[in-house]
């Protein structure tokens, strides 16, 4: 695509992104939201008619949109993404020492969700060039305590599903789908039969979680969703979701819940971009697509990977260091910063997070793929409002640098 076919839209909507840093120099954001004229009528809508909370038309109007959009039965809105993670993983009712197993490379709200229902996250290292788990190794890591499977799409690129959901069926395990990172990116499912069909991710899992944060393909603020097929599963996420009220007895708990619910403020935002959902992924594929075009070439960078069998929506447009680079990571985003451009670090590997080690949590494990990208990678400006103009800049500050 083009850059003209969209940014005279975006224009429309919003100033070009950036910030400022410390010292009062303007810098490039590297995420920005995307907000426009609907989103602030639909806002308005809500403050003028009273419905400001965890009620309202526009709830439903995004739970039943966003199901939809991933060919799902049940939206169940929350309050964000890691408490969506959270209340899928207590849907599965775990027991002590039950076994989750996911990346290792991914946010800390993963595996958080699994101790705080009293399981165990197993881990599995991430696989070059995609970033996302190796599914080779899933299946040496499963065992009588296993429950579910965790797949975590990262950083805009999905995971190679088939293979997983196959484990997951062999073994009769649940899934539970990460898809916070890739709203709108499609896997080519079945490639191994005669029908192989392009699906949206979210559409794989037992359950399904999104993320609404600022910097998502679709913002809400703060907010998540559930997504699921099985009425009895959505049916609990409602309830642990909304403290396990009761429908005939409001103030009676048969079982312990969250507060997590999602406002009807935040999903109205949330409804609004949901309306021009094609036009924000086709600019967020067009800002990868740039990126790759203009920094192919230089040495000593590893770009992000497209595998053919994914579309993938460069949630975070991310680069990887080479050894040979002459510097590392941080020394890389200082002097990119000295060109006001701003940058994020890779995710630490769990296994690496001290917090888990004083819980006597995989102590001693080694994941080298994931060990070697969260200190050699780190993600550009990414976010929406990113103008051509500042591609361009930042494009220019990065062959500077690595020249």
């Amino acid at each position: 695509m083009k850059a003209g076919d969209l940014l005279p839209k975006i224009a429309r909507l919003h100033a070009p992104s950036s910030t400022l840093d410390s010292m009062g120099e303007r810098m490039i954001s590297v995420n920005e939201p995307l907000l426009g004229q609907r989103e602030s009528e639909y806002v308005a809508d809500c403050v003028r008619t009273g419905w400001i909370s965890s009620a309202g038309r526009y709830i439903k109007e995004f739970e039943s949109g966003w199901a939809s959009y991933c060919s799902r039965r049940y939206g169940i809105g929350v309050s964000n993404g890691t408490a969506a993670l959270q209340t899928a993983v207590a849907c599965l009712g775990l027991k002590p020492g039950d076994e989750v197993i996911m990346p290792t490379f991914t946010i800390i709200s993963c595996a958080l969700a699994v101790i705080y229902s009293g399981g165990v996250p197993v881990l599995v290292d991430c696989k070059s060039p995609t970033w996302c788990m190796d599914v080779e190794q899933v299946k040496d890591k499963i065992t009588a305590r296993t429950r579910a499977i965790m797949p975590v799409h990262i950083y805009g690129h999905p995971v190679d599903m088939d293979p997983i959901l196959d484990l997951a069926e062999t073994h009769g395990l649940a899934v539970i789908e990460d898809a916070a990172e890739v709203h709108g990116a499609e896997y080519l499912a079945g490639r191994g039969t005669t029908h192989p069909a392009w699906r949206r991710c979210g559409s794989f899992g037992t359950l399904s979680c999104f993320s609404f944060y600022a910097n998502k393909l679709i913002t809400t603020g703060e907010g998540g969703m559930i997504l699921t097929d099985d009425p009895k599963l959505a049916d609990k996420a409602r309830s642990f979701r909304n403290l396990c009220f009761q429908t005939d007895r409001r103030f009676h708990h048969e079982e312990l819940g969250f507060n997590f619910r999602l406002t009807n403020l935040q999903a109205a935002l949330g409804v609004a971009q949901l309306e021009r959902i094609e036009e924000i992924i086709a600019r967020k594929r067009w800002i990868g697509q740039e990126y790759n075009r203009r920094l192919a070439g230089i040495k000593n960078l590893q770009l992000p990977a497209e595998e053919p069998w994914a579309r993938n929506v460069y949630w975070m447009y991310g680069v990887v260091l080479s050894e040979k680079a002459g510097m590392d990571t941080p020394a890389f985003a200082q002097r990119l910063k000295e060109r006001g451009i701003e940058t994020r670090p890779f995710f630490l590997g769990l296994h690496e997070q001290p917090a888990f080690h004083r819980k006597e949590l995989f102590v001693g494990e080694r994941h080298p793929v994931a060990e070697r990208i969260a200190r050699r990678g780190l993600y550009l400006p990414s976010g929406l409002a990113l103008t051509e103009e500042q591609i361009v800049t930042v494009c220019d500050a990065v062959s500077e640098v690595l020249s």
